[in-house]
């Protein structure tokens, strides 16, 4: 019994712990900032579909075709050509079979 009251009282002290880390996360701006506008939910549901604009178009699309261009960019990395890959292929053979051959 003394053991369960002595948690309960551990419990109830750590509730009145103060939080000072989280108490400093909202700005000023954000503390000043109107809250947003609460809608009945029939009308997030049922209501209009969200819209982009033109500019989201293009910026989206630009964004695209920036990220082709760096994917081609990557793909075309050299890696020292086909010698190159069969002298480390070469290497990693030997070294295979040198990790086989010892005892376990």
């Amino acid at each position: 019994m003394r053991v369960i009251l002595s948690l309960a009282f551990a419990a109830a002290l750590t509730a009145c712990a103060q939080f000072p880390e989280l108490d400093h996360t909202q700005t000023a701006d954000l503390a000043q900032a109107e809250y947003p506008q609460l809608l009945p939910l029939d009308q997030l549901i049922h209501g209009p579909a969200p819209r982009i604009g033109e500019a989201d178009v293009a910026s989206h699309e630009a964004r695209a075709a920036g990220l082709r261009t760096r994917a081609a960019r990557l793909s075309r990395v050299r890696t020292g050509g086909n010698a190159d890959l069969t002298r480390r292929l070469a290497q990693l053979r030997q070294k295979a079979k040198a990790l086989k051959a010892q005892p376990l």
